[in-house]
């Protein structure tokens, strides 16, 4: 993202001095507010057509009756930096309408209940998206957010989706959590989808298979790979998903670009295990969630 935004900056300092050159001060003054509001209105724009958040042209589901079940993080901190961290948004605010548009019923839920913080980085300009902003005005669901479910006090067999929502402070109690792992264990046993973005992964690490093998070994997976978290600079997290869904046996898959990884975007399916490689795969992974709900109430296998 920063290349981008480097360059649009040495664009409107060219624009800028030119106008003074040819102009003076007051074509260098009107030139430089013009583009200031170019620059605001553009950037978002511009980040969305080279890979932020991309448009996915899903479909329709008529799902009623079936639950969706989406787990956020708790932790609200960078290690010891003090910066604020949290789900980032639109890993659960995607999924969360994308699941409600399919006319799900749909819980939010965490390892200790209560508030999901947001990561505030994730909700400024130029990255927020329409789902975060629907979201922050929707009272039901920010009440939800807000006094989550507490997972020890959930049957997971209820839901037809367990979806693993990411952000930074996934790494720090996701992957940690024994009862989050057992819990989606016996979902899955009970033929649930499961489901994550980017470091939602995480969530996956305890999870076992219905032979009480690792859930992962073996299988395609992806999350956030660890070029991004390089590119992002933000190494002081505990866990990192490429490297522990390596490490538990997974078939790592990831798409990349020239650019940056934060404008990549990758969703692997693998039987009913269902993963998005960061924030931009938000859309794709719940809509193919929903299709194996839909095909399994249709009496397919999966």
């Amino acid at each position: 993202m920063r290349p981008v935004i480097g360059s649009l900056l040495l664009l409107g300092i060219v624009v800028v001095a030119l106008s003074f050159v040819i102009g003076g001060l007051v074509a260098a003054v009107i030139a430089l507010v013009a583009y200031g509001i170019f620059f605001y209105v553009s950037l978002p724009q511009i980040l969305h057509l080279i890979g932020v958040h991309p448009h996915y042209e899903g479909r329709e589901f008529n799902l009623s009756g079936k639950k969706a079940l989406i787990i956020g993080t708790n932790h609200d901190t960078l290690g010891d930096t003090g910066k604020k961290t949290g789900v980032a948004l639109s890993e659960l605010s995607v999924p969360y309408y994308q699941f409600l548009e399919g006319k799900m019923d749909v819980d939010l839920a965490s390892v200790n209940g209560g508030n999901i913080p947001i990561d505030p980085q994730t909700i400024r300009w130029p990255i927020a998206t329409a789902y975060d902003r629907r979201f922050l005005a929707d009272k039901d669901a920010m009440n939800q957010l807000e006094n989550s479910l507490k997972i020890d006090d959930l049957d997971f067999k209820d839901y037809d989706i367990v979806f693993m929502a990411g952000g930074w402070g996934a790494s720090y109690d996701l992957g940690y959590s024994d009862v989050l792992g057992e819990k989606t264990t016996e979902a899955w046993a009970d033929g649930a989808i499961v489901g994550s973005v980017c470091h939602g992964a995480l969530g996956l690490l305890n999870v076992k298979d219905e032979n009480g093998n690792p859930l992962l070994k073996g299988r395609n997976t992806t999350g956030v790979t660890d070029r991004q978290i390089q590119e992002l600079g933000i190494n002081i997290t505990p866990m990192h998903p490429e490297t522990e869904l390596r490490k538990a046996g997974a078939k790592y898959n990831s798409n990349t670009t020239a650019l940056s990884d934060f404008f990549a975007d990758i969703t692997v399916v693998d039987g009913r295990l269902v993963t998005g490689q960061n924030q931009n795969a938000g859309a794709e992974t719940a809509q193919k969630m929903m299709i194996l709900v839909e095909k399994i109430a249709e009496g397919q296998k999966v």
